[in-house]
């Protein structure tokens, strides 16, 4: 019972003006009795007796039913419900299971560690390039070789719901367990009590502050080797443990320092500085990964969002569940995140709920539990779902929040386009190798002497070495980027923008026929930049023909919308629409209008990109450059290309992004390549899935479809397949591993054995992972581009490799790390290794690397386009449709937040292009269009 939760709208069913009940702290699935008579009128927040069950205040019981709040303005109710708590629920563990480790702890279900290196494979180390030596942030476990430890069941009689009263009572009897580790069911320590036991049962006594006796109850269950994969989980527990003598604040999952915080000044935000660590087994050695990450901490409550939408005379319930639906909520009193699903007007903090001691209301059970006076008595509750950890734990019931006691985390869209902010907390989390290294080496020193921290470790004979891993690498040969009659060697920073000046592009498409859609106040300018662009196009030998300019009175979406019906009646080649400002209903309304009712390839940009002021107005020359390398890109043009040896290989990248609409409902994209060796044109497709449905038959049916457009291009199938997966986390990777993998190999086969290729695909299937821990450096600096990773910090159990692909001007670069878990190909791992090299130089969006390979960038930005403008599963075997807007960045643009991530210290080189609508290489769809 350490948070506020509880079973609202539990007590009967929802009718209009009645029917939703109290939640209540701790989940035990009693039903919450109503608040009695004298409840405080109706005022500005709503009534909170609103919603009593008739039966209940009469004293009948009610009725248990499927939590349902129906009284906010969200869309609870279209949410799947989750089922009703019977019995006592397990309490809630801020500790995750440990990857690779395979069984149960307590309620938690440990994910199975996925064995995907090939057993024919000989070595997953290659040897192209130039060998240097990095410094990664692990750190070596060091440890005793006959080590084990011996894990105990403990209960409890009477219950105890409590894991922070578990742990205070089984510490009275610390002395006889050694070291030891409690995550509320399982005892972890390392002596062998069996001379202490009755009946294989040891039995300890303690009190409770009321003075009632406690019964704990110890059976030896197993012992746990040190070969054993569950020995990482208790790794991870003692080295929990031991940060909390760093003095530091547990938030969610991570550790942070208060005492460090930097506030943000006139913005009312805290930045926190903090690690995230993990220890598993990697090639040779137990490794701790040590990083640096950051929270954002607003200072501002929930109740001061409310207050401040109250004061404005809006329509103030409606507004509000539009501010905080959706956002992270952090409260200081037990210092954990709550995702806000709904809000309900019913209740408020003289609500009551029942205990084992009878009815409390909110505002007593604060005081009493944590000496918190809440002030405003007829504030509104928020409602959190229970995550799936909970659920799993048993934990069902939705859990109330009282706003005055809520911090909002996380940034607003507000927030994240103003520019001032967001540089002023880039100089805060984007750190550069050195000031890296030294939060590192301070994290270890802190660590090797803090005295609680050494007693923990001590008694566990464990210790960390104090020095950082050093691991050889090598760096790629760099590449030569094609144009038309010229080759350019890539260099350290991998941006060949410059080559461009005067250079004709690899394949350009003239534009003779192209409508400008602008208003009529805004004509001179856009005619100005319009002039831009064909001087640009001229250096690169592309001709522009002057556009046929489409006005507009005002701005209004449909005004945008009959003016595309206008010019696309008159079949032009290219549209390019000017937005006053980001818009994002004006934004979709053309994306769904260009994309599927009226398909034409179509240039968005804002006004303040193409007609700026100040200092801004000399850089509209490259703007204008990067506009007409857009426009070919999307007209079937090549900006760029690179060498490619290999012929007859299709490049395959699939992302899922979930819809900005219905959570429940995400997005699959897949872009596939026609052959980069004799043809730059592309196919993809979009499709759409619920959550939680598996996505093997999308993925199998859309492979199948780009094969098609393959053969009707090239008159084969193609000889190999290079399959990239973005967006797969560890929990997932046994999903696709045994499910997806296994259905496309088996698809693949099928059709390449029907078409006489007796010995089926040639494929690799290759999991992409950007949102990890590691980060390596070559003498205190970031790494070149083409810095290759394939031993020591890599997994046993993987063909696994890391790449730094991309050079970022501020911070430290983020490597990519590469999980090959098919490869039927028989290539050596040189091979994998130089060809994903490849596919980072293709992206047309930007003229660099990237952090990923092309297919799975464009995958990506497709995915998103749908989920957030379009919202329609397109299937491109049924329709051509132009959907041509891979990627958009008139929304955030310059101001974008992946360019000041606060969570991750690499900026993003494509970023640099300013507010325009940069869409990158188009996709062939039956050879009428391109993506």
């Amino acid at each position: 019972m350490d948070k506020p939760s509880g079973s609202a709208g539990r007590s009967r069913g929802i009718r209009s003006g009645s029917g939703s009940s109290q939640g209540h702290p701790g989940a035990r699935g009693r039903r919450p009795p109503q608040a009695g008579a004298g409840a405080p009128p109706a005022s500005v927040w709503g009534n909170p007796n609103v919603g009593m069950s008739r039966g209940a205040s009469r004293g009948t019981p009610a009725v248990s039913i499927q939590p349902q709040p129906s009284t906010s303005t969200g869309s609870f109710q279209q949410r799947p419900q989750a089922p009703a708590v019977i019995g006592r629920a397990v309490a809630h563990r801020d500790v995750p299971p440990t990857e690779g480790a395979q069984g149960t702890v307590g309620k938690r279900v440990l994910s199975e560690m996925v064995h995907s290196r090939p057993t024919t494979l000989v070595t997953k180390c290659g040897t192209s390039g130039r060998n240097v030596v990095v410094q990664a942030n692990y750190y070596r476990v060091l440890k005793k070789p006959k080590w084990s430890i011996h894990q105990y069941r403990v209960d409890f009689s009477p219950d105890v719901d409590m894991i922070r009263l578990r742990r205070a009572y089984l510490a009275h009897h610390k002395n006889i367990f050694g070291g030891y580790i409690f995550d509320g069911t399982v005892l972890f320590c390392t002596e062998y009590l069996v001379d202490k036991m009755v009946n294989g049962v040891l039995e300890l006594l303690t009190k409770n502050r009321e003075g009632d006796t406690i019964l704990i109850k110890m059976k030896h269950v197993g012992i746990v080797d040190v070969t054993d994969a569950q020995l990482l989980q208790v790794l991870n527990l003692i080295l929990r443990r031991g940060m909390e003598g760093l003095n530091l604040q547990l938030v969610g999952r991570n550790f942070f320092d208060p005492v460090e915080k930097v506030d943000v000044s006139g913005f009312q935000m805290q930045i926190w500085p903090g690690y995230q660590t993990s220890i598993r087994q990697h090639e040779q050695d137990i490794l701790l990964c040590a990083e640096i990450t950051h929270k954002v901490m607003r200072t501002d409550t929930i109740y001061q969002i409310l207050t401040t939408i109250v004061a404005e005379g809006k329509d103030h319930k409606t507004s509000f569940c539009q501010r905080v639906i959706g956002t992270v909520v952090l409260t200081d009193y037990n210092n954990k995140t709550y995702r806000v699903d709904d809000v309900n007007f019913e209740l408020s903090p003289l609500s009551k709920f029942s205990t084992k001691d009878g009815d409390i209301s909110y505002i007593q059970y604060y005081k009493q539990k944590y000496n918190i006076t809440i002030h405003d008595r007829q504030q509104p509750m928020l409602v959190s779902r229970p995550t799936e950890k909970n659920m799993r734990g048993g934990q069902n019931e939705f859990i109330i929040l009282v706003p005055e006691l809520c911090r909002a985390t996380g940034l607003t869209d507000d927030m994240r386009s103003n520019f001032r902010l967001m540089k002023a907390m880039g100089e805060h989390t984007r750190l550069n190798p050195q000031r890296r290294l030294e939060r590192l080496r301070n994290f270890n020193n802190r660590l090797q002497n803090s005295k609680e921290s050494v007693e923990v470790f001590k008694s566990w004979n464990m210790a960390v070495d104090n020095a950082l891993v050093e691991v050889p690498a090598r760096v790629l040969p760099s590449e030569y980027i094609l144009m038309h009659k010229h080759k350019a060697l890539c260099d350290q920073n991998a941006d060949w923008t410059r080559e461009f000046r005067n250079n004709q592009m690899y394949v350009h498409v003239n534009i003779n026929r192209w409508y400008v859609i602008v208003q009529r106040r805004s004509l001179r300018q856009i005619q100005d930049f319009v002039r831009l662009c064909v001087r640009a196009a001229q250096s690169m030998k592309m001709h522009i023909s002057e556009p046929i300019y489409e006005e507009m009175g005002d701005d209004r979406t449909a005004s945008y919308s009959q003016a595309i019906d206008n010019t696309t009646a008159r079949d032009p080649q290219i549209l390019m629409l000017v937005m006053a400002t980001n818009n994002e209903e004006k934004y979709s309304c053309i994306k769904k209008k260009c994309c599927v009712d009226r398909p034409v390839p179509s240039q968005v940009v804002t006004l303040r990109t193409i007609a700026p002021r100040g200092d801004r107005a000399s850089g509209l020359m490259s703007i204008a450059t990067k506009v007409v390398i857009q426009m070919n890109a999307k007209l079937m043009g090549s900006p760029w290309m690179i060498n490619l040896p290999l012929r007859g290989l299709m490049t395959v990248g699939f992302d899922v992004c979930h819809s900005a609409k219905d959570k429940n409902k995400s997005y699959g994209a897949l872009v596939a390549t026609m052959d980069l060796t004799s043809t730059t044109r592309y196919y993809s497709t979009v499709t759409q899935h619920l959550k939680g449905q598996e996505l093997s038959n999308e993925i199998t049916m859309n492979i199948t479809y780009a094969l098609k457009a393959y053969r009707d291009e090239h008159g084969a199938l193609p000889r190999s397949i290079l399959f990239y997966r973005d967006g797969v986390g560890d929990g997932q990777l046994h999903q696709v591993f045994n499910t997806e993998v296994h259905h496309l190999k088996k698809k693949l086969d099928e059709i390449y054995v029907s078409a006489g290729i007796q010995t089926g695909c040639s494929m690799a299937f290759i999991i992409v992972s950007k949102r990890i821990n590691t980060r390596y450096f070559v003498n205190k600096q970031n790494p070149v581009p083409g810095t290759v990773v394939d031993d020591v910090i890599t997994l046993p159990e993987r063909y696994d490799f890391f790449l730094v692909s991309q050079s970022v001007r501020q911070g430290t670069v983020s490597p990519t790390s590469y999980n090959v878990i098919l490869d039927t190909m028989g290539f050596p791992a040189d091979k994998i290794q130089i060809l994903t090299y490849k596919m980072t130089h293709l992206y047309y969006n930007w003229s660099g690397t990237l952090r990923v390979p092309a297919v799975c960038q464009y995958a990506h930005k497709l995915a998103f386009l749908v989920a957030e403008s379009i919202h329609l599963g397109v299937n491109c075997s049924k329709a051509p449709l132009a959907l041509e807007e891979a990627f958009e960045y008139c929304k955030g643009g310059y101001n974008n937040q992946e360019k000041y991530n606060i969570d991750n210290s690499g900026s993003t080189p494509s970023l640099q292009l300013g507010d325009v609508d940069l869409k990158g290489k188009t996709v062939e769809m039956t050879k009428r269009y391109l993506l």
